[in-house]
């Protein structure tokens, strides 16, 4: 039967991926932090207006910085605001092979389930045609085909 998805990894693919995302892992560490969900919560997320509210700040900083607060770190501010531009690239770009990686893993995942179930009934066949070696297997995958329903009621 056909598979609906044909894309394989090489051994050498395979490995190269693992080093780039270990290296990828080397050079973020000690970079980030794992909020707990009360953090999360308390420290919340900036939403569209308030990254608007940042930028016209910042706007207004580099172009009439006597108006700015002193009271401002404005270089640690400028820092965090191109870490921060940064990050969300980077995370539009993770999310995006992420995405992509996950669509893949469902096609394998259906591919796999498709040929399980073809060889589950091939199994039944081998069985219900006496060739009683296949009795041990049928029984052991039919746990995964539980029968729902109410019970049939035999005519008497």
């Amino acid at each position: 039967m056909k598979n609906i998805i044909e894309s394989k990894f090489t051994e050498a693919e395979i490995n190269t991926i693992k080093d780039l995302i270990s290296q990828l892992e080397t050079a973020f560490a000690g970079k980030f932090v794992a909020l707990t969900d009360e953090e999360r919560v308390l420290y919340g997320s900036v939403n569209e207006q308030n990254k608007l509210f940042v930028n016209k700040v910042r706007d207004y900083h580099q172009n009439l910085p006597a108006m700015s607060s002193p009271d401002v770190d404005w270089e640690a501010f400028e820092s965090d605001y191109n870490s921060r531009n940064f990050l969300e690239g980077q995370l539009n770009r993770l999310a995006s092979l992420v995405y992509r990686m996950q669509s893949t893993k469902i096609l394998h995942d259906y591919d796999n389930y498709q040929d399980s179930r073809r060889d589950y009934a091939y199994s039944k066949y081998k069985k219900d045609a006496g060739e009683s070696e296949y009795t041990e297997k049928v029984a052991q995958l039919k746990q995964f085909f539980p029968r729902s329903g109410k019970p049939k009621v035999s005519d008497k």
